[in-house]
């Protein structure tokens, strides 16, 4: 019977990386050994596990029913291995490091020219690395350990995540110039009846809710799909159709004055920026005071 002195943590990162790729190559290019090095070591594992974990051939790898579950358990196990060095080495000075923080798209260009200089002098020592993803792949990223943290809009499926409320982000209607809407202050959500709605592509939490709202009132939605709010914005100037936008993003992409922007009246649709992170980390305490100083510089 195996023993974990028969098991390592670079087999296990070998066999994940395998999984993540679907290639023994791609895999020994990610982690930075030869191919032989990498295949004798996840067969090695396999064999003391009794188990095998991919089917193999010159076309392709594929994992191995008996393997997800493998794979799904070595995750776990590498994700624990993380966060007791991060504890170990944040015993020391808990704000000190560096921290990858996913951050959705409809946020990142907004928000973070805004409060990364604040949090910079708060933590000095702190690198915070942004990448910007989608808020599934940031969901899921946090499950596999390849990121710590992400900022996203908490009405989305974020799972069991922890988390803590940076800003609330009114959505206001943008228009075309002398677009018949503009002549009120305010719009009911109910005035978006029948008004062509340009939005962003599938996988955007906006493009959820908006499309929520749309759907709500009776709005059509129009054929084309936005990858970015600068875009959605260029359209909407253009005539071809109104948006929804977060305030957030007003400032930036109506700095021209093209648009014809409108808020809600009440109750008003939004979103609440959050910072969320794994209920298990052990790092939910700098977390929480990132939050707080992301929120008094939002």
């Amino acid at each position: 019977m195996a023993t974990l002195n028969d098991v390592s943590l670079r087999q296990l990162q070998y066999v994940v990386a395998v999984a993540d790729t679907l290639g023994f190559h791609k895999a020994a290019a990610r982690c930075h050994v030869s191919q032989p090095t990498l295949s004798a070591q996840v067969q090695q594992l396999e064999s003391v596990l009794g188990v095998r974990i991919f089917e193999r051939d010159r076309r392709r790898v594929l994992v191995t029913s008996a393997g997800v579950d493998i794979v799904a358990r070595a995750r776990r196990v590498l994700l624990e291995a993380d966060d007791l060095l991060a504890v170990a080495a944040r015993l020391h000075d808990p704000f000190a490091g560096t921290l990858r923080i996913g951050i959705i798209p409809t946020v990142a260009p907004y928000l973070l020219p805004e409060v990364m200089p604040k949090v910079g002098a708060k933590y000095p020592k702190l690198s915070l690395l942004f990448r910007e993803e989608k808020t599934a792949d940031i969901v899921r990223e946090l499950a596999e350990g390849t990121l710590d943290a992400g900022l996203l809009a908490l009405e989305a499926d974020v799972g069991e995540c922890a988390h803590a409320d940076i800003a609330t982000d009114p959505f206001v209607a943008a228009l075309p110039k002398g677009h018949p809407l503009a002549r009120k202050q305010r719009l009911d959500v109910a005035d978006l009846e029948g008004e062509n709605v340009l939005l962003l592509e599938e996988g955007h939490c906006f493009r959820d809710q908006a499309l929520a709202l749309c759907n709500r009132v009776k709005a059509t939605e129009t054929p084309f799909r936005a990858t970015s709010l600068a875009t959605l914005a260029q359209m909407v100037s253009s005539g071809a159709g109104i948006t929804l936008l977060p305030s957030i993003a007003v400032p930036v992409e109506n700095r021209r004055g093209q648009l014809e922007v409108r808020p809600f009246t009440k109750p008003v649709p939004g979103r609440t920026i959050s910072l969320v992170w794994r209920p298990s980390s052990p790092l939910a305490n700098v977390f929480t005071a990132i939050a707080k100083t992301l929120r008094q510089a939002a």
